[in-house]
């Protein structure tokens, strides 16, 4: 599949810029149209990427995980990653923000029932970049609830290096277009 490139992507801290270029295989249907059925098993698509400074790992960390390895950047130097590295949670929520910027439907998602299988390779430091490979791993419609289905997705989450840094596999409850049942789709 051919990719585009769009940038200049605001952040939602007062409209400064994203330092990214977003990369996108595309989908059959945009994000604000786009239903259970938009979302086939085997699609893999990338987007991103934004930098993290060693300001925004410090000012999160005090936030959200205030372990000296994410807020003090003379204690890290001395500890088991020889520097400052992001929260994880901080890494999470980049890579939130980027799957909610282009990848969960607008006018389809109904949650999520939960994430699966969680894990940090690589620490992110920095000056580091952050993009996120997405892949549809399967599908299910519901049996009980025809008018939704249940979307099964691994997320790579990759540094300006290529390396994965996170993955995670996460469930979305996504309805179905026009809300209509599997036989009444197929008629």
């Amino acid at each position: 599949m051919a990719g585009e490139t769009q940038s200049g992507r605001e952040s939602a801290k007062g409209g400064k810029a994203w330092r990214d270029q977003m990369t996108t295989t595309k989908f059959v249907a945009p994000i604000d149209q786009r239903y259970f059925e938009d979302y086939l098993p085997g699609s893999t698509f990338e987007y991103g990427e934004i930098a993290l400074s060693a300001d925004e790992i410090i000012e999160f960390a005090r936030t959200f995980d205030p372990q000296p390895i994410h807020t003090d950047p003379e204690f890290a130097a001395r500890g088991p990653f020889g520097g400052l590295i992001a929260s994880g949670w901080h890494t999470a929520s980049v890579m939130m923000r980027l799957l909610a910027d282009n990848y969960i439907s607008r006018v389809a998602s109904m949650a999520s029932p939960g994430v699966d299988e969680i894990r940090w390779l690589i620490p992110v430091r920095p000056g580091d970049r952050l993009s996120i490979r997405v892949t549809v791993l399967e599908t299910k419609r519901s049996r009980s609830k025809p008018d939704r289905g249940i979307v099964r997705t691994l997320v790579e989450v990759l540094n300006q290096n290529r390396e994965i840094v996170m993955t995670l596999k996460p469930l979305s409850m996504v309805k179905c277009r026009g809300g209509l049942s599997e036989t009444e789709v197929a008629e």
